[in-house]
């Protein structure tokens, strides 16, 4: 049996990037207003606060006082994957090249070549094992061969403001929190794939170990309680952020302000709340 007939989530990943070629990552976006009007507001998320006391998750955390967003800065990304590991580690995550809440693209301009090779953590023919399977290389499929660029980029779930995997989901698991993080409640996931299917990043996989959806939750459990993320923490180079877009002084706030951000597939709608710099149009 082939990669691809045993992963369904593999060939989706592969097959996002191929329709993603045409579409040309643009539009710096501002702080300030237009940044705030996108913020969820108290009465949209009623239906999430009834499943936890009003304040929040955590004694002492008011969500309604904060609204997350995460900031990557591609041209500091080496490729390590420490992030993903990381990850994996913190939040149970199989330790596989299929199920993964993050993960890095490595593009590739080959000399006299027009597009890019894009190879990606997802893809096990990218990775080579580092010794044990807690451990990610990407693999030298380019030895011999003059490389005019290479680049790496981080992704993760976008946490989008307007997120099409909430509106697919015929149970409500999941959701929004009023703070701007999609999260899911796997009590009530059936397992359906719908959400794998509706999201545009290809962030979500199927969990066959717990037979639910699962993504990114941006380490919910930690940022609720000041702490940063796992991958944020793991990264080498600062090439990641987690911060607080009502805090004019949060990490992610101050790196929006100093650079022109961008966002993936802002064509979409669905206005994510992950910020970029080094993008370029081959970017999807």
């Amino acid at each position: 049996m082939s990669d691809d007939a045993k992963n369904p989530d593999l060939p989706r990943r592969s097959f996002i990037r191929l329709i993603g070629k045409w579409t040309v990552v643009a539009g710096a976006l501002s702080v300030g207003v237009e940044t705030m009007k996108h913020l969820p507001t108290a009465a949209a998320s009623e239906s999430i606060i009834s499943r936890y006391p009003p304040q929040g998750p955590v004694p002492g955390y008011n969500w309604l006082d904060h609204h997350w967003a995460f900031a990557v800065d591609a041209t500091r990304c080496i490729g390590c994957l420490r992030c993903v590991e990381a990850c994996k580690i913190e939040n149970d995550v199989p330790f596989n090249p299929y199920n993964t809440r993050t993960w890095v693209e490595r593009y590739v301009y080959l000399d006299g070549e027009k597009e890019p090779h894009v190879d990606s953590i997802d893809d096990p023919r990218d990775i080579a094992a580092a010794g044990t399977r807690m451990n990610y290389r990407f693999a030298d499929l380019y030895e011999g061969q003059k490389v005019d660029q290479a680049f790496f980029i981080p992704k993760l779930c976008n946490h989008c403001t307007n997120p099409t995997c909430v509106e697919v989901c015929p149970t409500g698991a999941s959701y929004q929190t009023p703070d701007g993080v999609v999260l899911i409640d796997k009590t009530y996931c059936i397992g359906c794939r719908y959400c794998v299917q509706a999201c545009p990043y290809g962030a979500r996989y199927f969990n066959e170990q717990t037979n639910t959806a699962d993504k990114c939750t941006w380490c919910y459990h930690r940022i609720t309680k000041g702490m940063k993320t796992a991958c944020v923490e793991a990264c080498p180079t600062h090439a990641r952020k987690i911060g607080d877009l009502k805090d004019p002084n949060s990490d992610v706030s101050v790196f929006i302000r100093e650079n022109r951000v961008q966002v993936l597939k802002p064509e979409m709608g669905n206005q994510p709340n992950v910020f970029y710099v080094g993008l370029n149009k081959d970017v999807c």
